[in-house]
């Protein structure tokens, strides 16, 4: 149930039949008529841009429009009034019906509650983290892949169809790296002195995977050139990372639906056919770029190139796909991986980059448009950094991992639920600052707390009200005197609590699943505002002792807050408690 849908609904309907009846043209486009909340709370509960929206199509005064709008609208038993606003904005107050029957439709969904048909079902592929298989996840990599659940999330709760991806980077020379990193922790294990060179991985995280392949191999590989032990100790290292992966990503609570190696795309065709793809479009020549922003001519060797079109879709620049060596760049295989999903039939691509791929952007749109023939929009969300503080002060923790703080180092500092929450409170593409104090206090700044602390407190009142001999299941409250809810500081909660399913809309069209933590934010402290009026009215407060079906009616309001709570930390990931420790 949306009640903005619902009241947009109306208008239409409203603007329909005074077009029958010749107070407007026929034919007019409704599509950018929307009902959202007003500006300022005081001017009503939502206002409605149709009047200005439809003057000039309709050749007439906004004002005009606002006027027959209003008089057709307050027919509704659920609007209470239609003010005409400045040059013809038109506010609305719903009549108190609205929001009790608004209450009881959230105590009969529940979780379905905000739930959305706006997808309709079409097939969304989320990538994200896609670190590389080189060592364990770092802080960076644990915002992106909170960021890219919660969205995934999002858009399920929203009627898409989503597939969460990761990307094996296991086809380049880091592998290669880790491999000869691997090989000295094996040879440590045998009791050698490992020789971490300089570009090696020196982190510790590498020593069991030297003992395992001491524990498979014996003493064998000692003796052996690097080329007969490469390839096999690649994978064995490859596996050992990924695995390491995967159990920080149980931890953190993200599941990944498909694991995707770049290597498969090698030696198997798969490029070939993507570049041939593009080459049917007349996208691939033989060319010679001009030299790179910052470098002269006399620092630029020109030298002919395969390249791609990228330019006829977007780019600044045509992009190599060839070296001059006959070799691939690392652009092909992307093209690659790029084209295997397009053929997936998916309908739409999110790829969750660190902050570091902002050069990436256009020419990646630009392949999936040429791919797709515009068919399949790719929409590329870039994590920025996270700065780590304790009290204020940076903060440095163990580096198991050799150069970089991991999210394991963090998880287990602060829990899943805190990471996670704290990770969505700005958005991706802003800095974040992650300060291990704050983010266990409990007080009003500690949003996550703040969150929590309001369903605990609805929690606490349910508990008290079922010790009264209070029947709290959904069905019995959404079948008590919620009518006997008048005053304003409850209907406000109630308004609060419409605004959900439309933030999910509006979330999902963005791909922004901070506005979930925000709402929730704001929801809470709506809460906690009321409970605190009722210190002073005791009529405000949920549990009113000895009155049995006073108490039901202000629980029903409370348990759908909690519901609504608890669908938005659903999204986030995070548990809602019951009581706080």
């Amino acid at each position: 149930m949306n009640l903005f849908s619902q009241i947009r609904a109306q208008v239409i309907a409203a603007l329909d039949a005074m077009a029958a009846e010749g107070a407007l043209p026929a034919g007019l486009d409704t599509a950018n008529v929307t009902v959202e909340p007003p500006r300022d709370a005081a001017h009503g509960d939502m206002a409605t841009n149709a009047a200005m929206v439809l003057a000039k199509p309709a050749g007439m005064k906004p004002r005009e429009i606002a006027e027959a709008l209003a008089a057709k609208l307050t027919q509704d038993p659920r609007i209470a009034s239609a003010e005409v606003a400045g040059p013809g904005f038109l506010n609305l107050r719903l009549a108190a019906g609205a929001w009790h029957q608004l209450i009881r439709a959230v105590l009969g969904l529940g979780a379905e509650y905000g739930r959305s048909t706006l997808g309709q079902g079409a097939k969304v592929n989320v990538e994200f983290v896609s670190a590389n298989p080189t060592g364990p996840m770092h802080v960076g990599h644990t915002r992106g892949a909170v960021f890219g659940d919660a969205l995934a999330s999002l858009l399920e709760v929203a009627g898409y169809d989503v597939t969460r991806e990761y990307y094996i980077n296991d086809g380049g020379a880091q592998v290669d790296v880790l491999a000869r990193s691997a090989y000295e922790r094996y040879r440590e294990a045998c009791g050698l002195s490992p020789e971490i060179a300089e570009g090696l991985y020196p982190g510790d995280y590498l020593i069991p995977v030297g003992e395992a392949l001491k524990a498979k191999y014996g003493r064998g590989l000692l003796d052996r050139p690097e080329a007969e032990w490469l390839e096999e100790v690649r994978d064995f290292a490859t596996e050992a990372m990924m695995a390491i992966i995967r159990d920080d990503l149980a931890m953190l609570g993200v599941r990944m639906d498909v694991y995707f190696s770049e290597k498969s795309l090698y030696g198997t065709g798969l490029i070939e056919k993507a570049i041939a793809s593009l080459e049917e479009k007349g996208l691939i020549y033989r060319g010679t770029l001009e030299p790179p922003k910052g470098k002269t001519p006399e620092d630029w060797e020109p030298r002919e190139q395969t390249l791609f079109r990228s330019t006829a879709h977007g780019d600044d620049v045509d992009r190599p796909i060839k070296k001059s060596d006959g070799a691939w760049t690392y652009f092909a295989p992307d093209i690659a991986y790029h084209y295997d999903k397009v053929e997936r039939g998916f309908d739409q691509l999110i790829d969750i980059f660190g902050a570091d791929h902002g050069g990436y952007v256009k020419r990646m749109k630009a392949a999936v448009s040429a791919l797709s023939e515009g068919r399949v929009p790719l929409d590329i969300k870039l994590i920025q950094l996270v700065k780590l503080f304790k009290n204020g002060e940076p903060f440095k923790m163990s580096k198991r991992a050799g150069t970089f703080v991991t999210l394991r180092d963090v998880v287990e500092q602060a829990g899943a639920d805190v990471t996670r929450f704290v990770m969505l409170t700005r958005k991706n593409d802003a800095p974040l600052d992650f300060d291990f104090a704050r983010v266990l206090e409990q007080s009003k700044d500690n949003p996550v707390f703040y969150v929590q602390y309001a369903h605990a407190r609805i929690c606490s009142v349910l508990r008290r009200a079922a010790e009264m001999g209070v029947d709290t299941s959904d069905a019995a409250l959404a079948g008590a005197g919620i009518d006997t809810l008048a005053h304003p500081a409850e209907l406000e909660l109630a308004r609060k609590i419409a605004e959900w399913p439309r933030l999910v809309e509006i979330a999902a069209r963005g791909h922004e699943p901070h506005r979930v933590a925000f709402y929730l934010y704001d929801l809470a402290s709506d809460l906690h505002g009321h409970w605190t009026k009722g210190n002073d009215d005791t009529a405000l407060r949920f549990v009113q002792e000895g009155d049995i079906e006073a108490t039901q009616a202000k629980i029903a309001l409370a348990r759908a807050v909690a519901v609504v709570i608890s669908a938005g930390l659903a999204i986030l990931g995070v548990t809602p408690v019951e009581e706080m420790r």
